[in-house]
């Protein structure tokens, strides 16, 4: 699927995890058990987490651990595939 179409399709997409003060470490699994169900999975990066970097930043860390791709990241919310 493209990237246009992804990010179309996480419009509609509801956030599922929430990264908090226990960092990216706290929810690597997860994403990787939420793609492996879905298509799609929504971060959204609480305050506390975004003390160690920016929004893109957190993005893209998360992404490398947990193999996934970064669709697109608005506001503090990142969407995965």
């Amino acid at each position: 699927m493209t990237d246009e179409r992804l990010r179309k399709r996480a419009h509609g997409v509801d956030a599922t995890l929430r990264v908090g003060k226990g960092g990216i470490e706290s929810v690597v699994e997860e994403l990787d058990s939420q793609l492996d169900d879905r298509e799609l999975v929504k971060v959204k990066f609480l305050r506390a987490a975004r003390g160690a970097g920016t929004t893109d930043e957190l993005a893209t860390d998360l992404a490398e651990r947990a193999d996934a791709e970064v669709v697109e990241t608005r506001g503090n919310t990142a969407t995965y595939h």
